[in-house]
């Protein structure tokens, strides 16, 4: 295996031929998502661009949890920083950008779930292409509790051309945890296994995409794109003045 980028700070890629695995690298044992995870995570793949070898993507993690979420400090600080906006502004843009890239990527995705999976953790798992995840697995889409409307990176759209209406409905207003076999029952996750088997449930998929013709996974992700388009909801909701006032 070979490093597709130089190692940045906070993830960690390994290629393995044409499949790319890419693990989120907590700093904190909390596994929340920081904007410098974002920011390496942005630029992996827009420099995939350049690499039409790599076929598969897998992402995972090295912490604990999958991802607790976005760092709500950064947040904060970013407000505290600079009252008028301007900074969370961007930060909203970057988390919209991310997500765009990992649904628009020609690379088959691949989410490998384990522990919690929450807020922009859930986001990022829902933009990919292929969800397995551990049968301890737990979930949640905790925004209305915090106070904000579950749009971080547009995922509502997205979960909703997955899931379907009345379960996001009922997950984003309740705000309740979910298991593994609830988010496999509704079609969020696509297998369920015990920890010890999701490698190689992984696995079982990455060796035959690894083998498919590129052009026809580009196609065809296109395709399957095209008869999912739904509504998805303008990062513009998230405006600057709203965010000041509810993460205060």
């Amino acid at each position: 295996m070979n490093h597709i980028l130089p190692p940045p700070s906070a993830i960690g890629t390994e290629q393995d031929g044409p499949v790319l695995r890419v693990r989120l690298n907590p700093a904190r044992q909390d596994d929340v998502l920081s904007s410098a995870a974002i920011d390496d995570l942005i630029a992996l793949l827009d420099g995939l661009h350049e690499r039409p070898d790599i076929r598969v993507l897998v992402l995972s993690s090295l912490g604990p949890d999958f991802c607790t979420g976005a760092d709500r400090s950064e947040y904060l600080n970013a407000v505290a920083a600079d009252p008028t906006g301007g900074a969370l502004r961007q930060a909203v843009d970057k988390a919209h950008r991310l997500c765009h890239a990992l649904e628009n990527t020609h690379a088959v995705t691949i989410a490998r779930l384990h522990g919690k999976v929450i807020g922009a953790g859930l986001a990022l798992a829902a933009f990919c292409d292929l969800r397995a995840g551990s049968d301890t697995c737990r979930f949640r889409m905790p925004e209305v509790a915090l106070g904000l409307p579950p749009a971080w990176g547009g995922a509502l759209g997205r979960l909703i051309s997955e899931v379907g209406v009345a379960p996001i409905r009922e997950l984003a207003l309740t705000c309740e945890v979910f298991d593994a076999a609830t988010a496999h029952r509704i079609g969020l996750l696509h297998k369920v296994v015990p920890h010890d088997q999701l490698d190689r449930t992984v696995d079982a998929w990455t060796r035959p995409l690894a083998r498919r013709s590129p052009e026809t996974l580009v196609l065809t992700k296109r395709m399957l794109a095209g008869y999912a388009q739904t509504s998805r909801v303008d990062v513009s909701l998230l405006d600057s003045h709203l965010l000041s006032h509810t993460l205060k």
